[in-house]
């Protein structure tokens, strides 16, 4: 299922989140979601609807992309009760990892994961602040699979809905919860 939840559109978070033309390409309208951030009533929420949708679906690790991903995850991993996971960019995990090598908007990148992160009955939740064309969120779906968890649920603060891809439907089977629809 894949929607915009209804009962937390009362804060209008795109006055929050500046767009920045350009970049890090030509030709891209970046969503900065630093400028919410900074506020503390939309960071506040953002964790709290975000929270009271996983509440009740036994979430045992929140796993986030660098780096934006994890300001947001950590937060809610603490709200959860659940143990935190970063998934980081190639070579900057300490210890044995898995990879996935996935493509972006403007080109190509690898994520990673520790080995060890996650277990069997583990039930993720993969949070990240944008879904665009949904590369970075299917390569860390396919890393948590890797790891044989039980149950993925996926959150974004913005889905960038103009954007269509195949590996964006992949994700869109998946029990997803967006903010902000742009």
């Amino acid at each position: 299922m894949f929607h915009v939840e209804q009962k937390f559109l009362t804060m209008d978070l795109k006055k929050y989140i500046r767009e920045v033309p350009d970049f890090p390409h030509q030709g891209i309208g970046f969503k900065d979601i630093t400028t919410m951030l900074k506020d503390p009533d939309a960071f506040g929420y953002v964790v709290d609807s975000i929270t009271s949708i996983f509440r009740d679906k036994y979430i045992t690790k929140v796993v986030s992309l660098e780096s934006r991903g994890f300001i947001i995850g950590g937060a809610l991993a603490y709200q959860l009760k659940a143990g935190f996971v970063p998934i980081r960019k190639s070579g900057k995990l300490p210890s044995n990892t898995v990879s996935m090598d996935y493509e972006l908007e403007y080109g190509t990148d690898r994520i990673e994961i520790h080995e060890d992160a996650l277990l069997p009955d583990d039930v993720v939740l993969i949070h990240d602040d944008l879904l665009a064309t949904g590369g970075t969120a299917l390569a860390a779906l396919q890393l948590v699979q890797k790891l044989n968890v039980r149950k993925v649920y996926f959150s974004f603060i913005c889905d960038l809905g103009f954007i269509k891809t195949p590996q964006k439907d992949i994700v869109k089977n998946y029990d997803n919860h967006i903010l902000v629809a742009y």
